[in-house]
């Protein structure tokens, strides 16, 4: 019984292993494809982009205004306005008057706008904060050069201030996934080599106790040797006193009673 107990509890476990190692291959899989969208195609597109001078044109604020979402709760969320700023700079590669945006998230969340600021309940607060950038490109900004970055195949008519994305979000999209996707199939690799081995091991075992647990083989009693008195009777009976004297001996006693 305690060998029973042993195997299964040997086999559950290596199930389990089993388990893990397709949990971890599905997870590295899936993560693949997740950072893929959301993280290497922004990534390779902003590795793609050169870095350029920029120099501040002209500072804008139309009258239109755009709606932001704030959340201001696990239940609680709603829409507010703010107002749009938009940056002309020249760009010193194509020499050509551009829109400039703070980073590659801005570009894609509102494509007309430079700035977008954090969402806040309350539009005037939004204002402010509009209100504070457009003060800090026409006052500190404008009077100098500064470092842009620009991609004239995909987006001529725009540059970026801040680049977010660099070689090291790359290589942590594509090596943490990698890393589960090798462990996953590790485990499940060793896993069947173990339980092959063990299979093997067992088999070997029951086939050598089925050797020892073999009869002996049995005396052939139908052979026709004729048996030898010297080694069937070891100990023979020693002979009686009678049949050692000879047939001619008369007692002497009987002889001198005749005379």
């Amino acid at each position: 019984m305690a060998k029973i107990r042993v195997s299964s509890e040997y086999s559950e476990a290596e199930d389990r292993s089993i388990r893990l190692g397709l949990f971890l291959i599905a997870c590295g899989v899936l993560s693949l494809f997740i950072l893929g969208f959301c993280w290497i195609s922004p990534t390779l597109q902003s590795l793609e982009s050169k870095a350029a001078n920029c120099t501040v044109v002209s500072v804008l604020r139309p009258e239109e205004m755009f709606e932001c979402v704030f959340t201001c709760g696990a239940d609680c969320r709603g829409t507010s306005l703010y107002p749009c700023l938009q940056v002309f700079v020249n760009n010193s590669e194509s020499n050509s008057v551009v829109l400039l945006h703070h980073n590659e998230q801005q570009l894609v969340l509102n494509p007309k706008c430079s700035f977008v600021p954090q969402c806040e309940r309350d539009n005037q607060r939004n204002i402010e904060n509009v209100l504070r950038w457009e003060e800090n490109f026409t006052q500190v900004v404008s009077s100098q050069a500064f470092t842009c970055y620009f991609n004239h195949q995909r987006r001529p008519d725009d540059v970026l201030w801040h680049s977010s994305h660099d070689a090291s979000v790359l290589l942590h999209c594509i090596l943490w996934p990698m890393v589960s996707l090798l462990l996953g199939t590790l485990i499940v690799l060793l896993t069947v080599c173990a339980r092959s081995l063990a299979a093997r091991a067992e088999a070997l075992q029951k086939r050598k106790g089925s050797y020892e647990d073999l009869p002996a083989t049995p005396p052939d009693h139908h052979s026709n040797k004729p048996e030898d008195p010297l080694t069937t009777n070891s100990d023979p009976e020693p002979p009686s006193p009678s049949r050692a004297l000879p047939l001619f001996a008369v007692p002497v006693r009987r002889r001198d009673r005749e005379h």
